[in-house]
């Protein structure tokens, strides 16, 4: 499929507004987003910035939603959600060449992204009728004591351009079902996704006659993020991006007493052991390194191997990237895709350049590529690098696809290497042996928020709450009990009794 034709698929047309609420555009953009893709740095269309007055009136109009919203029952909601999960399986093809067109990541990903929307959105409807509270027993007779769950209210929603859609679902879908409305701003570099979501969702706010301001959009900078950080209106603030990022949001929004659910930076480790087999290896190393060109929060960053293992790992590895395919991402025989503009390139060339001051030797060159098909400026070639842990660049993420390979002699020694960075987000072990993989899944081993045993970082499914600790912001999204970040939980004491008895025993007679 064509980029015009998916476009024209999803109601996208060359100029949109950028601000909508449920069911109608916002007028009065004057400024512009213009989306060019990666691909072949051919421009998309563009999306009207939001401007302050614009932003007032979404958050009046998802404010008023919210009164009606919150008062249809979970699993009226949850049917709405379902709705919309179905809408996304009609429309899976362009939407999914959307994401890959405009985020530059491969067809096969950009599919899989949206899969995953469908995923949470059938998570979200069970949900739907399992949003539970406690009984707990009372120290006094004749009483009763519960705890039950209510909706926030507005939900804010910044997400990152590496996962254009299904980030916002995983937040969006769960506060839905539990009574929220959402306001999202997209990525300025993925805007477009964001437009197509939201047109695809109207269709189910139309037809169900749903008030405006249930789900809206706005776009622009971080400027128009700083609408909703600072807004005491938006109870919760749910950010995915970078550490500094985070930062900053987390700040902003503590300083209102607000809440923040962040989803920021990872600087993910797979250790191999002598047992490891090389094959699952390979597939879950290489795989994490340069899948979606390295730009994802969960992609490998580090490769601590064994001493005995790591002459063998090594000529696997640059055996395998000699077989890499780059180029667009559109074509499924291709493995990897560009990077998603050129200032991507240029932190991807500084982390080189670091690497070879401090006499860091390279298993595998990196390099732009240039000529017929790389036109955009944006392919780079996924580069391995012999390193030392605590190296400034190894230190810190960058969003492309290099990998520093690691050595270790104790399981003890490997797990600090893995635990000795400021992120917390994946890890894992490649092992066969049991009493090193619960080593590391227990509490003297891994210290991030996901580790895996025989499988890559990179990658995570709907059932399980996702995210990380340390500098990786701490929150969890998707499945799980993640749900109970968009809902206050009440406790309520209920006396059945003739009598006023008081807790602990006191008396109070009068």
């Amino acid at each position: 499929m064509q980029p015009k034709e998916f476009l024209k698929k999803l109601g996208l047309k060359t100029k949109n507004q950028g601000t909508w609420t449920g069911q109608e555009s916002v007028p009065g953009s004057r400024r512009y987003l213009d989306s060019y893709s990666p691909v072949d740095g051919e421009f998309i269309g563009s999306v009207g910035i939001t401007t302050r007055e614009q932003y007032d009136t979404v958050m009046a109009q998802a404010s008023a939603a919210f009164q009606v919203w919150r008062d249809m029952p979970a699993p009226k909601r949850g049917e709405i959600v379902r709705q919309y999960g179905e809408i996304l399986r009609q429309y899976k093809d362009p939407l999914g060449s959307l994401v890959s067109y405009e985020m530059g990541k491969s067809l096969q990903e950009g599919l899989g992204e949206v899969q995953e929307m469908i995923d949470i959105c059938d998570f979200a409807v069970g949900l739907s009728r399992q949003l539970y509270g406690l009984t707990m027993h009372s120290e006094r007779p004749g009483h009763r004591m519960y705890e039950q769950w209510h909706a926030l209210g507005i939900v804010g929603i910044i997400s990152a351009f590496n996962f254009p859609v299904a980030v916002w679902s995983w937040n969006s879908m769960l506060a839905l079902v539990c009574g929220d409305v959402c306001v999202w701003k997209p990525s300025e570099k993925t805007p477009l996704c964001g437009i197509a979501c939201q047109n695809l969702f109207q269709k189910v706010l139309k037809a169900n006659n749903l008030p405006e301001g249930i789900c809206s959009v706005i776009n622009g900078d971080y400027k128009v993020g700083e609408f909703m950080t600072k807004d005491s209106r938006v109870p919760l603030v749910s950010a995915t991006g970078s550490t500094r990022m985070g930062k900053i949001v987390g700040k902003t929004v503590a300083e209102r007493l607000g809440r923040s659910l962040l989803e920021l930076g990872g600087n993910n480790a797979i250790i191999v052991t002598p047992s490891a087999d090389l094959k699952i290896v390979l597939t879950g190393a290489v795989f994490g390194a340069v899948g979606t060109a390295g730009q994802r929060c969960t992609s490998t960053r580090r490769l601590i191997i064994h001493e005995s293992q790591y002459e063998e790992v090594k000529k696997v590895l640059a055996s395998a990237y000699k077989q890499l395919r780059i180029g667009d991402p559109l074509d499924s025989n291709n493995h990897v895709g560009p990077l998603i503009d050129k200032t991507a390139v240029e932190h991807y060339l500084h982390a080189i350049q670091e690497v070879k001051k401090v006499r860091g030797t390279f298993l595998v060159e990196g390099g732009v590529l240039e000529g017929p098909g790389y036109e955009s400026g944006c392919y780079v070639k996924p580069c391995i690098a012999e390193a030392e842990n605590h190296w400034d660049i190894v230190q810190h993420e960058t969003f492309a696809p290099i990998l520093y390979l690691l050595k270790y002699s104790t399981l003890e020694e490997a797990i600090a290497l893995q635990n000795g960075v400021p992120q917390g987000l994946s890890s894992a072990i490649m092992t066969n042996d049991l009493m090193e993989a619960e080593r590391f899944l227990s509490i003297n081993g891994s210290d991030c928020g996901i580790a895996n045993v025989n499988i890559g970082t990179s990658g995570a499914e709907i059932g399980g709450a996702f995210g990380g600790e340390k500098e990786t912001g701490g929150g969890r999204e998707s499945g799980s009990d993640a749900w109970k970040a968009y809902m206050r939980r009440q406790t309520n004491t209920i006396n059945y009794s003739p009598t006023v008895p008081l807790a602990q025993g006191i008396k109070f007679d009068l």
